[in-house]
């Protein structure tokens, strides 16, 4: 079973140049994480599923409370986040700077990882 969160939306110091730590830039964070389903299908029980209210939660502290330089660093700090529960098997994570270059709509980067 696959478990989405798309477009959080959040703003963070990200930037290697001076105006960039100066200002709140917009990152936008899509999640993927895979797990065994099947219990949470046949006991509707919060228990057997993967609480992505509290993923969600430390991710937006984590990214809302420290300044970055590149955006590698938040995908690969959100997947650890991610994976620090122990249901998910493998997780997805991409991390979006918009209006990061000229002529683009946005840059990314993903960071996957299994167990």
């Amino acid at each position: 079973m696959i478990i989405k969160i798309e477009n959080l939306k959040l703003r963070t110091i990200v930037g290697i140049y001076d105006w960039e730590k100066e200002t709140k830039q917009d990152v936008i964070i899509n999640i993927e994480m895979e797990f065994d389903g099947t219990k949470a299908i046949e006991t509707d029980d919060i228990e057997h599923t993967v609480d992505y209210k509290t993923i969600t939660k430390q991710i937006i502290e984590m990214v809302e409370g420290t300044d970055f330089n590149l955006i590698e660093r938040i995908a690969g700090d959100a997947i650890k986040i991610v994976m620090e529960n122990e249901k998910v098997d493998k997780a997805s994570v991409r991390v979006d700077k918009p209006g990061a270059l000229r002529f683009t709509d946005t840059v990314s980067v993903t960071q996957t990882q299994s167990r």
